[in-house]
């Protein structure tokens, strides 16, 4: 059995670091509903980890216990170790955690671009005083986060909507928006609801390769959960 800290090569050449997390003995309920019993898990570093079970199994709450938005009534979330306090959702991406939801989560007004710069939102120091002056140190820290913001459009091959209001999309691109989001926050540990809910089969085919790269290319840790078995290639 491997400890904490062991790690591994799989087949394909990937290593395998320690627990990133680890769920310990979890029950979730809401009132007299039992949305999760007593799970355990972990999560560990440069892994997908996929949550598979059917609708209703309680993998979305798992994930939102994961991500510090439920607190358990039982059990403990260890996260590097240490037993996770409850946090705010801003403290939760300071440590290095972003997510894509079920439901797909957007700012239909705005461009793609301007929606992948929101997930950059952590990573701009600056005041609003100097944003508005946008001279100085706010300018080359806008500029910093529009690279990184162009360079996830680019991997995700999305250039040619980047100017795009993203309610003129359709749903298998707003998803890939999403996940272009997520990316921009440059997560240690990447939690993915559903990501290919409601996709038809090309859609699949191409959500799966962009999260098998994100995990090669990046080494981002990923946490999915899906009802689909045919994704139960994580």
């Amino acid at each position: 059995m491997l400890d904490q800290s062991d790690s591994y090569v799989t087949e394909d050449g990937r290593t395998i670091g320690g627990v990133v997390m680890e769920m310990k003995n979890i029950t979730l309920r809401f009132g007299g509903v039992v949305a999760i019993k007593d799970i355990s898990f972990d999560i560990r570093e440069g892994e997908i980890r996929a949550i598979i079970g059917p609708n209703g199994a309680g993998k979305s709450s798992m994930l939102n216990v994961i991500s510090g938005f439920y607190v358990p009534q039982e059990g403990t979330v260890e996260f590097h170790g240490k037993p996770r306090p409850q946090m705010r959702p801003y403290e939760v991406a300071q440590q290095g955690i972003a997510r894509t939801f079920q439901n797909i989560a957007l700012f239909e007004g705005m461009t793609v671009l301007d929606n992948v710069m929101t997930g950059r939102l952590n990573h701009m120091k600056t005041g609003l005083f100097q944003q508005a002056l946008w001279k100085g140190k706010a300018e080359k820290e806008e500029t910093a986060n529009r690279e990184v913001a162009e360079k996830v459009i680019d991997f995700l091959e999305i250039q040619h909507i980047r100017k795009t209001p993203v309610g003129r999309l359709p749903y298998g691109l707003k998803k890939r928006v999403e996940l272009a989001r997520a990316l921009a926050a440059e997560p240690k540990l990447l939690l993915l609801d559903e990501p290919m809910a409601g996709m038809n089969v090309e859609e699949k085919e191409d959500m799966s390769r962009f999260i098998l790269d994100v995990n090669d290319e990046f080494g981002t840790t990923i946490a999915l959960i899906e009802h689909d078995m045919g994704v139960s290639w994580t």
